[in-house]
């Protein structure tokens, strides 16, 4: 390293490869290894482990959609059970409430009642979506047998640069359906601005779809 580089700054060098680097899971800190199984198979989260016994345990759990699984189990950290803070991304937060009240959750849905988007202070918390329904403003939470947290947060568009449009996807086919709900009733605002009907209208909603996901500007 030369003297006038800084780490964990990024470099410009065009010689240094950049490698992606996926989150694959996060560990939750928990007291009872069954009982957490058995909250998180009530989610109805995907299993895709159970190895070791005794002083050596690792659960693996994948939230639905999700490309990051939860990890949990014994000898897997020191932290206390129960001071995880977590967040789930969500395209509809009513029909993620919906389907967590189906498996037994109370989790209420809330919004910031400054108009802002704190999601952690409870003193600022106003119940149901944001009255808007403005991105990255609606949110939900529940918690497991131990006080681990999961916040929910409805995202139907994103910030720019988020998201590339090379790897822009749905991981549902409710979630696309949504989106073409969106891009429809988006459309319409378009076709009575121009005061024709748009022939070309698939290739407008493909625009405006990709342009939520990626935070680009969407087509007027």
């Amino acid at each position: 390293m030369s003297t006038t580089e800084v780490p964990g700054r990024a470099t410009t060098d065009p010689s240094v490869v950049h490698v992606d680097m996926t989150l694959e899971t996060v560990v939750i800190p928990v007291s009872d290894v069954d009982g957490a199984k058995a909250f998180y198979e009530g989610l109805g989260w995907r299993l895709d482990a159970d190895l070791g016994a005794g002083e050596f345990r690792i659960v693996q759990f994948n939230p639905p959609g999700s490309g990051c699984s939860i990890q949990f189990g014994c000898g897997l950290t020191s932290a206390a059970p129960g001071s995880a803070v977590n967040l789930l991304v969500v395209s509809d937060i009513e029909t993620a409430h919906d389907d967590l009240v189906a498996h037994g959750i109370d989790a209420e849905v809330f919004h910031d009642s400054t108009g802002g988007y704190n999601r952690f202070t409870e003193n600022v918390r106003a119940k149901g979506p944001d009255p808007e329904r403005r991105t990255y403003a609606s949110f939900s939470e529940f918690r497991d047998p131990d006080g681990n947290v999961w916040q929910l947060q409805e995202i139907t568009s994103r910030l720019p640069g988020r998201v590339d449009a090379s790897s822009a996807t749905f991981t549902s086919a409710d979630e696309l359906a949504r989106a073409l709900k969106r891009a429809e009733a988006a459309h319409g605002e378009h076709e009575k601005r121009t005061g024709e009907r748009d022939e070309d209208w698939p290739a407008w909603y493909a625009a405006f779809m990709l342009a939520e996901q990626t935070g680009a500007k969407p087509p007027e």
